[in-house]
């Protein structure tokens, strides 16, 4: 057996999932695939291809997290002797070269726990919401804060920190990484393909809704490491109050003691646009993305308030939130 072993997980992912498990089938590796509750034939066909499949009970609430423990748990039983655990969504490609490139780095520094490298979009010029997400995925190469849902980690800092909280509907991957850095793991992007992601988003309210989801992500992950000196995702969840209720909340309440004065406040998203155009432009993104990525970021500040107060509403009635979805059910 290989040092490396791969839990990947998804529900109906048809053709993408038959890449995904394709690009990580052989070399010795155990490979394990947790199914939620898929009416596409996914189980049969990963066994069919000798994966190692975990169907999940759905009468309890279902997350990536859940998943994703449950995946490593099977695959920590199956193989004793595995140090490191490629984690890869089934909408996801894994790139030739990658697991080899995760285990090298991985084996070359003991403190680190987590390497991720860069995740692109299938289709990126098949619509705006496509080619947003290759953008948000194109972050800076070196040590990090935190990776994404495909990741290689170390399996002995996997479990030092009891693996993804599993109540998490969105946000599990960074509040993993919050746990992991305080206990001293490091974690890593490198310069190299890692995976071709399949967003598939064609339509404004999956985009909406995935905005929503990441407000309760930063609401949820602040309230649990929100405290100094972590102060993980404040300035994000501060951010959507201002933008998304604040403002407009005072532009239109004052409307009427400042005989309209107080609309002039609307003038701050120009502003917004601006800094976060003139952001991507530093970073070397190209006028025609850094446009169109200023303004739906400035658009989300409104989705994702929803999902923040979302997040609150369910905490006040002591209501977990179920998993919000963006892709299209026959996708």
């Amino acid at each position: 057996m290989t040092r490396v072993g791969v839990v990947t997980i998804g529900r109906n992912e048809g053709d993408r999932l038959k890449r995904c498990l394709a690009s990580v089938v052989g070399g010795g590796r155990t490979v394990v695939y947790v199914d939620s509750g898929s009416g596409d034939g996914s189980v049969a066909w990963a066994r069919s291809q000798g994966v190692e499949v975990v169907e999940l009970d759905m009468t309890l609430p279902f997350t990536a997290a859940r998943a994703r423990n449950a995946g490593f748990e099977r695959l920590s039983a199956l193989d004793t002797g595995v140090e490191f655990v490629q984690f890869a969504d089934g909408d996801c490609e894994i790139a030739a070269a990658w697991m080899e490139r995760a285990e090298r780095e991985l084996a070359a520094n003991p403190k680190l726990g987590v390497v991720c490298g860069r995740r692109r979009e299938r289709r990126p010029g098949a619509t705006i919401y496509n080619r947003l997400c290759d953008m948000e995925w194109n972050t800076p190469v070196g040590a990090a804060k935190a990776c994404g849902g495909d990741a290689q980690m170390r399996v002995s800092a996997f479990k030092e920190v009891g693996g993804f909280s599993p109540d998490l509907i969105a946000g599990e991957e960074p509040e993993l990484c919050v746990r992991l850095r305080q206990k001293g793991w490091e974690i890593l992007r490198v310069d190299a393909e890692m995976t071709l992601h399949d967003a598939d988003m064609t339509r404004f309210g999956q985009w909406w809704k995935r905005n929503v989801r990441g407000g309760h992500a930063y609401a949820e992950g602040s309230s649990l490491h929100g405290k100094p000196p972590e102060r993980h995702w404040v300035r994000e969840a501060r951010s959507n109050w201002f933008w998304g209720l604040l403002v407009p909340l005072l532009a239109l309440g004052l409307a009427w003691p400042t005989r309209g004065i107080s609309s002039a406040l609307f003038l701050a998203y120009p502003l917004l646009f601006w800094r976060v155009r003139r952001a991507m432009l530093r970073r070397g993104f190209a006028a025609g993305d850094a446009a169109p990525y200023a303004f739906y970021v400035t658009l989300g500040k409104f989705p994702q308030m929803l999902g923040q107060l979302k997040f609150i509403v369910g905490r006040i009635f002591g209501r977990r939130s179920r998993l919000i979805e963006y892709k299209l059910k026959n996708s």
